[in-house]
């Protein structure tokens, strides 16, 4: 069924309903959250169960016809707005015309364990949503199989960390508000090895490459963005790991440190099977 060419109105109860879901609170209360521009409206439609609604501009529409027809055959409530009610909702400084409106997705922790990952990216004490996404986003291009975000980290459904995710969230299972020495203890009962990413680590990566010890199932802990890890948390790791510095950078920031640190217990894990493929093969 075609949407209605009528403007929904900026007064409408849903637009107002949308709007709120800015706030934490709001979010969860109604266990909703937005996902805001084209390649996260189009995930979230193709995430089943996920995507409620989709407000668009009527030139969004038009450009984007083929993700209006996902929306609609994953069952969402489609409204067409004017850019004033996009900006509204919009969480953006620039709103590229797409906003949905979408159920949580996060998985149990439990079920995570279950599925018995290999690859695993716990963030503890990670505050700032912009590097949640980001760490979320280069843990699905390792491959990882699920990220975890420990009780003392940021809202998942962050605006700022949707959009980071640039999709991602859709991607691979994400556990939240899990206690940091619950998601280490449940891991390593399942057979997976926890290291904890520190700059003061008292093991090199590239040691622990040279001794073949990253082929295993791998969870790394990342800390906070400032100050790192907690010398409690730091503890309950099987290893403190550091990522060698060979030039003259005083360090690395979470998002690459984490890449780095995913990216190696990706290629070790896939090394007896081939080694990893190279990003330049066609």
């Amino acid at each position: 069924m075609p949407a209605t060419p009528d403007l929904i109105s900026p007064r409408s109860a849903r637009v107002a309903a949308a709007r709120r879901l800015a706030r934490r609170n709001f979010r969860g209360k109604e266990r909703l959250f937005l996902a805001e521009g084209p390649q996260a409206v189009r995930e979230a439609a193709a995430h089943p169960d996920t995507l409620v609604e989709l407000f668009v501009t009527p030139e969004a529409a038009e450009r984007h016809a083929d993700i209006l027809g996902e929306a609609r055959n994953a069952g969402a409530r489609v409204h067409l707005a004017d850019g004033e009610v996009i900006e509204d909702i919009s969480t953006t400084v620039t709103p590229q015309g797409l906003v949905g409106v979408c159920r949580f997705i996060d998985t149990p922790f439990d079920d995570i364990l279950a599925a018995r990952p290999k690859l695993v990216a716990v963030l503890a004490h990670v505050r700032d949503p912009g590097n949640a996404g980001t760490v979320l986003r280069c843990a699905d291009a390792a491959g990882a199989d699920a990220v975890v975000l420990t009780d003392a980290s940021v809202d998942l459904y962050n605006p700022k960390a949707v959009r980071a995710s640039v999709g991602s969230l859709f991607h691979l299972p994400v556990a939240v508000g899990v206690p940091v020495e619950r998601a280490v203890a449940g891991l390593r009962d399942a057979g997976v090895r926890v290291l904890a990413a520190d700059g003061a680590g008292e093991d090199d990566l590239d040691d622990e490459l040279d001794r073949g010890t990253m082929g295993g199932p791998t969870a790394w802990v990342f800390g906070n963005e400032a100050w790192g890890l907690p010398e409690e948390t730091r503890a309950l790791a099987d290893a403190v790991v550091r990522v060698p510095i060979h030039g003259k950078a005083e360090s690395l920031n979470l998002a690459t440190a984490a890449a780095v640190c995913l990216y190696a217990s990706a290629r070790a894990q896939r090394a007896p099977d081939g080694g990893c493929r190279s990003v330049t093969e066609s």
